[in-house]
């Protein structure tokens, strides 16, 4: 293609220069902050030769142009435009200066509480399968078995402050050990247990403020807003005392005044005020919820879509875990999943009513994802282009939230929805699949009725959202269900003088990593789970080892080294994309050990990776394998899936 005039119909169509902030690329996508999204010509930069989807997510414009050209377009792109060179972390933050006050504050909420999702769902898990256990063997309530397990079950809820205190100072760039010091100081032992208070004798008082007021002193168990305004504070002041304190001084006096301060205002000041307005909201979202006929909870499961399209439904993290520390129970889980499934259940409606073979290709796997969690890309790569089908899932997500209130349906944990959230469920798995049902059905019935093949894409309607880390992603990922060996197994091992191995006239690819192997549809990001970058498959790595799946030419080490970009012997295309977003990562934690235009063998050693500290960092390691001239082939298909060595042969191209 014609990548200067590819650069420069962009450009055009972006608004010039006068409307570009800043740019950068990854392996798959040019991404574009811009000073005014609706001069955006989306129609005709969609019609570009070479652009192969554009969708708005984070303040960003991403226009998809796929592994090895959207480097090539981005370089004339530089050239026309005279806009400098960025990281990707430089068109994050310009994104995000670019929102409004309320959106960065919901973001930074999601900072702080999707991190702490996997600890939530552990406990929560756990939690759920002793209750599980003792309905149906009641004398193992007495056991010590069930002791000890219960222990770990609410270990999380009880040092949850802690939990949070850890992940706001990394959030706000403070001392991650400081701020757990002060999560610490408002559940010390020393204070009388927030849970006792209501069977206490007396509460313990102290004077505060050299006698200006007393206050209580009970711990702030069953918080979470306090502890957010408290960690904040402490990064406030410790950044400051860092910029004054000379340096010989600094080790010493900074984490003193630091956690003196903090720790004093917290208990004196921000502990009561934000726990007395935290209380009056969880009070009030409790009672809109449970309000007779379930009025509240349809009304909450008509916003909910709405609220994910907004880019504001990471506030729901917050209140979630502020219902699981104060009462042990999630009722806001059930009508996320209403609204989950029901939108699922409108995109199916369109993936079985439309007679475009695209479209159903788009919509099937996106259907699927939002059954198990991920909605993104039922909600923006489907039921939105359409309109009516979001429609349908709204009303059907306010049924089955209304539903699902007058069963009463409640979880143990928060982070996982859809299909997996049974888990998180026990007492009530009936129930929650009754809701599910009828949400999906009346998504599903009213988008079949409602959708037509020839229906408009809506001016300034949201675009397909991608490589956003919610805890529906989250939860979709973590909670990937184990496959089994397909029955084509056999076959992949058998090879000849083929670079992949070949059987019945197909070329047969290895698989590049040690793990389980899943359809491209269970990849936790809208843009590799449509396939429009091209099929393949995706490999849940359980070894930091990247091989070559064929013999061939390695064409591209990314800069970032998180992508490989290949040709095999027969001219198959191939990107090995390690992980989810880990571009930001900027190569941390990746070591490559082939260069552009190495000549590899199959099971040759690419690249290596840290899995336990991109882990902790926050990275998904989901590993696509595709193959990007999926164009030239007649079929590519996946022939196994669960857990797979390197080299084992995982899809075929013919």
């Amino acid at each position: 293609m014609d990548y200067k005039a590819c650069a420069k119909k962009i450009y055009k169509y972006v608004g010039g220069k006068e409307n570009l902030v800043s740019g950068a690329h990854c392996a798959t996508r040019l991404r574009l902050v811009l000073g005014d999204e609706k001069k955006v010509d989306k129609a005709t930069i969609e019609g570009i030769d070479g652009v192969k989807g554009v969708f708005i997510a984070s303040g960003q414009l991403q226009i998809i142009l796929g592994t090895g050209t959207v480097n090539k377009v981005y370089d004339e792109f530089v050239k026309i435009s005279g806009i400098s060179e960025a990281s990707k972390d430089d068109v994050k933050q310009a994104a995000a200066s670019k929102q409004n006050w309320f959106k960065r504050a919901i973001k930074t909420l999601g900072d702080i509480f999707v991190p702490i999702i996997p600890a939530i769902v552990a406990s929560g898990l756990l939690m759920g399968l002793l209750e599980g256990l003792c309905n149906v063997f009641p004398e193992m309530a007495s056991s010590g078995t069930y002791t000890i397990i219960h222990l770990f079950s609410n270990a999380a809820f009880v040092f949850l402050p802690v939990l949070i205190a850890m992940s706001a100072a990394k959030v706000f760039g403070g001392n991650v050990y400081l701020g757990a010091v002060i999560g610490m100081i408002m559940i010390h032992p020393d204070l009388l247990n927030a849970w006792s208070v209501a069977s206490a004798d007396s509460i313990p008082t102290a004077s505060a403020w050299f006698g200006l007021y007393n206050i209580n002193l009970t711990g702030y168990q069953g918080h979470v807003i306090p502890v957010v305004i408290a960690v904040w504070f402490m990064c406030f002041i410790e950044k400051r005392l860092h910029k004054v304190v000379p340096e010989i001084l600094d080790l010493f006096v900074t984490p003193l005044v630091t956690v003196l301060v903090t720790g004093y205002c917290t208990l004196t000041i921000f502990g009561p005020v934000f726990a007395t307005i935290e209380s009056a909201v969880l009070n009030g979202m409790q009672y809109l919820i449970t309000i007779p006929f379930g009025i509240g909870a349809f009304a909450a499961g008509a916003v909910y879509a709405p609220t994910v399209v907004a880019g504001v439904h990471h506030m729901y993290n917050a209140l979630e875990a502020g219902l699981i520390s104060a009462t042990g129970f999630n009722i806001w889980m059930p009508i996320a999943t209403a609204a989950n499934v029901a939108q699922a259940g409108a995109a199916l409606a369109v993936a079985v009513k439309s007679k475009s073979a695209k479209t159903k290709s788009i919509a099937l796997p996106a259907s699927l994802s939002a059954f198990m969690g991920i909605t993104e890309p039922a909600i923006f790569g489907v039921n939105l282009r359409y309109v009516k089908p979001f429609v349908a899932g709204i009303i059907g997500g306010a049924c089955g939230a209304l539903l699902g209130s007058i069963m009463g349906i409640k979880a143990t944990a928060y982070g996982i929805t859809g299909i997996f959230g049974i888990l998180i469920t026990t007492n009530y798995f009936v129930q929650y699949i009754i809701m599910m049902l009828v949400s999906a059905g009346i998504g599903f019935a009213i988008s079949f009725v409602l959708f037509k093949e020839e229906a408009p894409i809506p001016a300034g309607a949201k675009q397909m959202a991608s490589e956003i880390m919610t805890e529906d992603e989250m939860a979709g990922s973590a909670a990937m269900s184990n496959g089994t060996t397909d029955r084509n197994t056999a076959v992949v091992n058998t090879e000849d003088n083929a670079s992949c191995g070949t059987f019945a006239g197909k070329v047969i690819l290895g698989s590049p990593l040690k793990g389980r192997v899943i359809p491209m549809s269970e990849v936790p990001d809208a843009t590799f789970a449509s396939e429009v970058l091209g099929k393949g498959a995706a490999i849940v790595p359980t070894e930091g080892r990247l091989v070559a799946p064929c013999d061939g030419t390695i064409e591209m080490v990314y800069d970032t080294k998180h992508a490989i970009g290949m040709t095999s012997r027969e001219g198959i295309e191939l990107l090995l994309h390690v992980g989810i977003n880990t571009v930001e990562l900027e190569g941390k934690y990746l070591t490559t050990s082939v260069k552009d235009g190495d000549i590899v063998k199959k099971g040759d050693l690419l690249l290596t990776f840290d899995m336990e500290k991109m882990t902790e960092a926050g990275y998904n390691l989901t590993t696509p394998m595709i193959v990007a001239n999926t164009d030239a082939y007649h079929g590519i298909e996946m022939i196994a899936s669960g857990d797979a060595e390197c080299g084992v042969g995982i899809v075929t191209v013919e």
